[in-house]
Order: C-alpha cells, then structure tokens, then sequence
C-alpha cells in the first residue's frame, strides 16, 4: 500500500474514499486560490523551459531538484496511476464530471486537447466544476475553444475507454492534498508531469497500486503491447517469440491491456510482489 493511502486512505486506496473528493475541502482559501491560479501562474508556462534545460544542470543541482521537487509536490498537487477498473469505481461515486481542455496540451502542443476532467461530490459540476470552467476561459480562446462540458458517467467511462485505445495512461491529481479535483488522460510526449517522471527522473507523478504480468502460454509476440506502453516498460524477446514486462519500470496502468487480443496482459495487486512492492 502506498504512502498516500497511509497518509489519506486509513490504509485502503486513497482515491477511492469520497472524503478525498469532498467540497467542503473547497472551502479552503488556499486551495481554492490555488486552483484559481493554476493556469494563469506564469511559473507554470516557464515548466517547459525548465524541463529542456534540466539534463545539462550541474549534477549536484539535478539531484536537489529531485529530491526537493517530489516533497514539495506531494503537498500541492501530484498525481498517481489509476487503472481503468478503479477509474470506474470513481466515477460511480462521484456526483458530476466536467470535461475540459488539458492544461499540458495547450501548453506543449498549442492546442485544446479534452483529456481532463474535473469530479465532484456537488452536482452539475459543483463548486469544482465552476472553478474549472474559469480555467477554461482564462487561458483558452478562438473559435474552436469548447469550454467546459457536463457529462454524464456513461460518456465519461466510454471517453475513457477510447482514451486507453490512443495509449493514454490515466491518472487521478490532487489540488492541495488530500483533495483530489480531476483525473487525465497523459503521454509521454505531451504530459509535463509523465515527461518529468519518466524522462528527467523527478517524480510528480507515482505509480499504480497494481503492477502488470504477461502470460507466455497466451502472448503471441504480436508486439502492439509495446506500441502503447508509455513507459518503456515492455521488450520483445527474439528467442522466445515473447513480450516480457520490465517490472522495475512499469507504473501499472494496465493501457497494454487494450491491445491484446488474446488476454495475455493482467494486472495484480503491487503488494503480492516483493521485488516491486514499495516501488512507487
């Protein structure tokens, strides 16, 4: 089990207690400033900067920034690995979801890209929602901006799924911990956090409480596993005709899944597995 769920679950998966997600933790002035700010801090917009900056840092400096980075992270806003099974469970308690523009995208790409979404306990958005929908307007603009969209669960669990076909690693976020306000959809290519932690080494986002398995009675060797692992995680032995799961490197988001036809890909619980047990 992993520190969040210690520190925010009473020892049980901290993002699926509705505590975690409630609105009066909107009541907080600091989160609620926080979030108000959250695309408009131009910290933020210099973040990419920053990344393509960082490999030719001084080596005493990349490793402060990766030790102090995280810490401060945990407080404010991280984020951790969900699977589509537990993302599902989410959204069966949670009273609305918004969809909106991903933050990352507009930043990388240029471009409104609806990988977001906001949850709330209130309805019709609740007071989340709102605040999200101010996002939207404040760094979003043009004739094929959308702006924020109420949607139901059935659409919600259905974006999803087609998310996971384009390779999407899901992934649930908090807005001054412990208050967990959206959920995205990342890659490695245009995900800030996914580059930080993958690429540059500095976690701002933690792996899944599950880790994946391949079944060699059933692997075929088609090799689509590896097109959609984010990560790195999975390779191709040549002499055994085989996909093989790197277990160090997986974060257990379970997207290889989606591209296996013969059901050869599981997910099991992190904790059965001594060697990654404690990797987050």
């Amino acid at each position: 089990m992993c520190e969040f769920c210690v520190k925010h679950g009473e020892g049980k998966k901290w993002y699926l207690q509705a505590n975690n997600y409630s609105e009066d933790l909107l009541n907080d002035i600091r989160r609620r400033k926080m979030i108000e700010n959250f695309a408009t801090d131009d910290s933020a917009a210099k973040s990419i900067e920053k990344l393509e900056k960082f490999p030719n840092a001084p080596k005493f400096i990349q490793a402060l920034v990766r030790r102090l980075v995280p810490r401060k992270m945990k407080k404010q806003h991280y984020g951790q690995v969900v699977p589509i099974e537990d993302i599902e469970k989410i959204f069966g308690f949670v009273n609305s979801i918004v969809r909106v523009a991903c933050f990352c995208r507009h930043l990388t790409i240029g471009k409104e890209k609806r990988y977001c979404y906001g949850i709330s306990m209130g309805p019709n958005g609740g007071k989340f929602g709102e605040l999200m929908g101010g996002l939207d307007k404040s760094f979003l603009s043009g004739p094929d901006s959308v702006g924020a969209e109420i949607i139901t669960k059935e659409q919600a669990i259905a974006n999803f799924h087609e998310h996971e076909k384009e390779g999407l690693c899901h992934s649930v976020w908090t807005f001054q911990t412990p208050f967990i306000g959206g959920i995205c959809n990342c890659d490695r290519a245009d995900c800030l956090a996914m580059r930080c932690t993958v690429t540059h080494g500095v976690p701002v986002m933690f792996r899944a409480e599950f880790i994946a398995a391949a079944d060699p009675d059933k692997c075929t060797g088609c090799r689509q596993c590896m097109r959609l692992c984010q990560f790195g995680a999975i390779s191709y032995s040549a002499s055994n005709k085989k996909a093989v799961i790197d277990r160090m490197k997986c974060f257990g988001c379970g997207i290889c899944r989606s591209a296996c036809i013969k059901d050869a890909i599981r997910l099991e619980p992190r904790a059965n597995v001594p060697a990654v047990a404690n990797l987050w």
